[in-house]
């Protein structure tokens, strides 16, 4: 019943940017914290950066002053733009609702020379 579809991922250079989002569906998100995580491979999945209802961002340290995390209530989707990626950055991004178990399909982000 839930949905959620990450879209924005690509290939990009170190220094580059890419701006991704997740529309949900099946929720009533206005009411729910978004999250953004990622996978490298061989890695476990790791939180990255959170919105609350209210709008409240936080972020893990290796991404403050990089990544901004957004959302528009109104269009049901939640942002992340990233600036100035780097190789630790590729990864599958992504987005979660927060207290629950839904996952998107994820979306693909490579940052190599």
């Amino acid at each position: 019943q839930v949905q959620l579809v990450e879209s924005g991922g690509g290939s990009v250079q170190p220094g580059g940017s890419l701006r991704l989002a997740c529309v949900a569906s099946g929720i009533a998100f206005r009411d729910y914290t978004m999250a953004w995580y990622r996978q490298a491979p061989g890695k476990q999945r790791e939180w990255v950066t959170e919105i609350t209802s209210d709008g409240s961002p936080m972020y893990r340290d290796s991404v403050k002053g990089r990544f901004t995390i957004s959302r528009d209530n109104a269009k049901n989707t939640v942002y992340l733009q990233m600036d100035d990626l780097q190789p630790e950055d590729t990864a599958v991004y992504y987005c979660k609702v927060g207290g629950r178990t839904y996952w998107g399909q994820g979306t693909q982000v490579t940052v190599s020379s």
